[in-house]
């Protein structure tokens, strides 16, 4: 007979595994921190590349040390020739995050720390993660597109790069901020789904690279980071729409979602969301596309009422339906919207990596092993026996 286990079934919410020094999320206040910094703070004041050291280091660099990381970054950007060449083998159909997912042990076997788990190499390993992971979508990309591939620009950020490599054209300083920015907003957020994937992995004493290739496969769910391609697809498809009040009410009647709306943590509005619900405005202004701004406080103001009538106060925006028209206006297509959240994402999982493999998280076991209760199929006794083919009927 199985115990009865209230914290079963329920998704792992609320249940605590380990400690953890990298990131906070208190979902009722609406406050994200990484290393003890308040993500506005970081997304007001910082790059991309300082918020990598600090998620990977516990401290914030010294100048040398943001200029010798960056350098780091930089060296680490062009890809192996036979990770080209197998890329270019794919078929031109295959999902970018699937083609990000079996890169990346591809790009292991390129590692010549690969073998070297000490925690020197594995921050080695983690800027090389970082670094390639943006140039193999960008790479992707052009293939597909059957566009010729980009070298990369030194003179460039790290979102400034991936950009150039992206589309052949060098952003403009506040594209490639505002890009920046956003990286910040996504690399990393405690334990959700990818994060907790990749510590599981690695907690078998699997490489940094098993890990991550674990951490884009959960990404890739439309319940996780697959969420704001479908918010853009949802934006479009409501372009046109006359009624956006009858339209919330119509899904919701219907038990159905409103993409982007509703997070496993947050009690309130996502603290990302206003960044870039803010930037999607300014964006908007500039390129005259106000109507995606228009479009998305429309239906958040009345999914918010509608779920108020309904009793469910605590379902606001996430990252996501935010994120979404942002990226669009940046000319990113739907597809790639979520690889990009793995380029961002990809600081924090190596941080959580390099946490799990050397036991700043204290207090657990090494090997990550939950258990379940049987509700399966006992052939109507004790258990069940074994019977020949020709005697079953």
């Amino acid at each position: 007979m199985a115990e009865t286990n209230n914290t079963k079934n329920i998704g792992l919410r609320g249940v605590k595994v380990a400690d953890t020094r990298i990131s906070d999320v208190d979902g009722t206040h609406g406050i994200l921190i990484y290393r003890g910094y308040p993500i506005e703070e970081l997304a007001e004041h910082s790059t991309y590349e300082e918020t990598a050291f600090l998620l990977l280091h516990d401290a914030m660099p010294t100048v040398t040390e943001l200029r010798e990381f960056s350098e780091s970054l930089r060296s680490a950007r062009p890809l192996p020739d036979f990770v080209i060449a197998i890329l270019r083998a794919l078929p031109r159909g295959t999902s970018p995050m699937d083609v990000l997912q079996a890169a990346v042990p591809l790009l292991a076997a390129d590692d010549p720390d690969l073998a070297d788990d000490s925690r020197e190499a594995n921050h080695r390993k983690a800027v090389r993660l970082i670094a390639r992971m943006a140039s193999v979508v960008s790479a992707w990309h052009r293939i597909r597109s059957g566009q010729a591939l980009l070298p990369p620009d030194n003179d460039l950020s790290h979102a400034g790069n991936f950009l150039w490599q992206l589309t052949g054209k060098k952003p403009d300083r506040e594209t490639a901020k505002d890009l920046d920015t956003a990286l910040i907003l996504h690399a990393d957020h405690s334990f959700n789904a990818s994060t907790f994937a990749c510590r599981a992995v690695v907690s078998t004493r699997a490489h940094m690279y098993a890990a991550v290739a674990a951490g884009v496969g959960a990404l890739s769910g439309s319940l996780h980071g697959g969420a704001n391609a479908a918010v853009m697809i949802m934006l479009e498809a409501l372009k046109n729409e006359k009624d956006i009040p009858a339209w919330v009410r119509q899904q919701l009647d219907g038990g159905k979602k409103i993409m982007g709306m509703g997070h496993a943590v947050y009690k309130t509005t996502d603290p990302r969301a206003n960044f870039l619900k803010d930037m999607g405005k300014r964006i908007g202004e500039q390129l005259g596309q106000e109507q995606w701004h228009r479009l998305s406080t429309e239906i958040e103001e009345t999914a918010i009422a509608e779920f108020l009538k309904r009793g469910k106060t605590t379902i606001k925006p996430n990252v996501d339906f935010y994120s979404a028209p942002v990226y669009h206006m940046m000319g990113i297509p739907h597809d790639l919207m979520t690889p990009i959240f793995a380029i961002a994402r990809i600081a924090g999982w190596t941080a959580h990596i390099i946490e799990e493999k050397f036991g700043d998280a204290q207090g657990k076991p090494a090997l990550y092993r939950p258990s379940s209760d049987y509700v399966g199929n006992y052939c109507g006794k004790i258990r069940c026996s074994y019977e020949s083919v020709e005697k079953r009927k």
